[in-house]
């Protein structure tokens, strides 16, 4: 089954300044701030969201087809994405633009500094939905405004089931707005901080919104997931980690997860602990996009986890 991932693909500017911020910035004088810091530790990752839940599909088996905007500095990526096999028929290049990009300073202490530049995200709106038909089921993940908004209107109106995924993107709606996404979508994903954000803003208890979707997904990093789905309450736990390394991009492994098993029939908790061994997985190594676990490789993940294979 064709899964149709809207969202973004950027890079990841990661640099490490060897000390500790606190010692750089004078509280007293933070109304003057002109410092820089110099950081002889810098690499680039492969990243956005499009990007890495597509990666991770891929990686289950699945028929991940992205929906993005890119720039002009798209070319590695792109090649990236030739090599993987991942198709890019409906990634747009927006002339006269660059690829989203966060450029992320960390200290010693792991504060971090982070700067992004949207790009050609701004520009996602230009894709459409319907032009990609053979799409049956699809994820709308952080992207533009406009584009977040129009790709919902137009799963909705194809009738392609999909998951409404806000992240970091979710302070640009208003409470009426995130209600409007809720009723469009068939499935809504978020973090604990986002989902308190959406209960403040819309006024509605999650109970009241898990009503609005087939399921209403919650993950709690550490502490595991919870799904919400036709009344009922699915517990999942957290899968152990080989080591904890990076945490970015784990959110949107364990999006790979929900994606696979609703693709392919899985009930809701064989789906979800699916996608927490798909987090796990992630979290033992630098960068959304550098593990390489076999399909196989995940079975048997899953399988020390919980007993049984997941397919």
């Amino acid at each position: 089954m064709t899964t149709l991932i809207c969202g973004s693909l950027a890079f990841d500017n990661i640099m490490v300044f060897p000390d500790r911020f606190k010692n750089h910035i004078l509280p007293e004088q933070i109304h003057i701030l002109n410092v820089a810091f110099l950081v002889p530790e810098m690499r680039r990752e492969y990243g956005g969201c499009a990007g890495n839940i597509a990666y991770n599909l891929m990686l289950l088996g699945g028929e991940p087809l992205i929906m993005a905007t890119v720039g002009e500095d798209a070319g590695p990526y792109l090649e990236r994405m030739d090599r993987l096999a991942l198709p890019r028929t409906h990634v747009r290049h927006v002339p006269g633009s660059f690829t989203a990009q966060a450029f992320i300073t960390t200290d010693l202490d792991d504060n971090q500094i982070t700067a992004f530049h949207p790009g050609a995200m701004s520009f996602s709106h230009l894709n459409k939905v319907a032009h990609a038909r053979t799409a049956r089921l699809g994820i709308v993940a952080p992207d533009g405004r406009e584009g977040m908004m129009q790709h919902a209107r137009d799963f909705a109106a194809a009738g392609v089931p999909f998951i409404f995924d806000p992240g970091q993107g979710m302070p640009m709606f208003s409470g009426d707005e995130l209600l409007d996404f809720m009723r469009l979508a068939n499935y809504a994903c978020f973090n604990d901080y986002e989902a308190k954000l959406l209960s403040d803003r819309t006024g509605h208890s999650l109970e009241h919104l898990a009503g609005e979707v087939e399921a209403l997904i919650v993950t709690r990093g550490g502490e595991g997931s919870e799904i919400f789905a036709a009344g009922q309450h699915y517990e999942i736990p957290c899968v152990e980690a080989d080591q904890i390394v990076d945490p970015t991009g784990c959110g949107d492994a364990y999006r790979s997860g929900l994606l696979y098993g609703i693709a392919n029939g899985f009930d809701w908790l064989s789906t979800g602990r699916l996608a927490a061994v798909m987090g796990a997985i992630k979290i033992a190594h630098r960068g959304g996009q550098s593990h390489q676990p076999s399909r196989e490789e995940i079975g048997e993940r899953y399988q020390r986890a919980f007993g049984t294979l997941p397919w």
